[in-house]
């Protein structure tokens, strides 16, 4: 379902609590409850199908795209719930021992406590978590509050989704998988931390609606992006997949969705991939134009390698995304 759909679907189910200061309501990554004038909860839940098959990294890789909601908003992680469906019928209970440890392991890496979870029997796997964290209800970082002269600097390069459905397809080499497994298991967590210390006014992560689908999320009926495609980072071997349709359903839903409210200047054959249906993807941070080279600095320097900034927010012109 697109974004603004999904809205309208579950508008009428919002609840009317002043504390409750981000709802289901809006496109933002988390939900976000005061609890005093210093602290508030942020609250996510998200579960994936493997995108890998060692179950270990399966673990890694499913949390990682939990907790990148809450990282996101600005919170630290304080708990997290697993949400697993299991496939007994073909997989032996050591296969979910694999998963559960290697989602810890992430847990671990940010501070987080696993703190139980719930599991059923399902025909497929699935893993995620249900994760709580914490944030100042003034530092919040939403997705929506961009600021004309901002740039946008995106963490992670693209192509995660072509690259995961490739590997399911065995049409990958041993190095490649290595790396893209690398990228997927990478928390968001360090650039999340990395980027309070810079001029940011606004943050999403890329997922499921892909690199322009999560950017129009960050859309206002006052802003629009400029985006330098040649500034966008690609992971080698995308494009070519790409080339032999080795492309997810989830690609060229968003491609559809979002036909009329993108304007490609010229045409390039790496399109396709603005619109990949990433898992654990990076983050887009649109950040002061003064800060923005120092802020891609530091994120390279802790292990962000192709952190790049790939777009301008400028004021509302005829369409809400436009490609150079």
């Amino acid at each position: 379902m697109a974004p603004e759909e999904l809205t309208q679907a579950i508008g009428e189910l919002k609840c009317s609590d002043e504390n409750l200061l981000v709802d289901l309501s809006s496109n933002e990554d988390a939900a976000v409850y005061k609890i005093d004038d210093d602290k508030a909860l942020v609250q996510s839940v998200d579960i994936i199908t493997p995108v890998v098959d060692d179950p270990y990294y399966y673990g890694q890789i499913a949390a990682a795209n939990s907790l990148s909601d809450i990282f996101a908003m600005g919170g630290e992680v304080l708990t997290a719930m697993n949400v697993v469906g299991f496939d007994g019928c073909h997989h032996d209970k050591s296969v979910l021992k694999e998963i559960l440890f290697g989602a810890k392991s992430k847990l671990d890496e940010c501070g987080g406590v696993l703190a139980g979870g719930h599991t059923i029997e399902t025909p497929e796997m699935l893993y995620g978590l249900s994760v709580t964290g914490i944030v100042h209800p003034n530092k919040i970082y939403k997705n929506s509050t961009a600021k004309i002269g901002d740039v946008i600097v995106l963490t992670k390069p693209l192509g995660l989704g072509v690259l995961t459905t490739a590997l399911k397809a065995d049409m990958i080499d041993e190095n490649l998988v290595r790396y893209i497994t690398s990228l997927l298991a990478q928390l968001n967590y360090k650039s999340s931390k990395i980027m309070i210390d810079f001029n940011v006014s606004a943050c999403t992560d890329v997922t499921g609606f892909g690199f322009l689908g999560h950017l129009y999320e960050m859309v206002r009926d006052d802003i629009s992006f400029i985006v330098q495609r040649d500034n966008v980072p690609i992971i080698d071997g995308a494009l070519e997949m790409a080339d032999m349709g080795i492309i997810p359903a989830g690609t060229y839903n968003n491609k559809s969705y979002l036909n009329d409210k993108v304007n490609f200047l010229s045409e390039d054959e790496k399109d396709i991939l603005l619109f990949d249906a990433q898992t654990s993807g990076g983050l887009l941070i649109a950040v002061s134009q003064n800060d923005a080279n120092k802020l891609v600095n530091v994120l390279k320097e802790n292990g962000y390698e192709r952190s790049s900034i790939v777009a301008e927010v400028v004021p509302r012109n005829e369409y809400p995304i436009t490609i150079r």
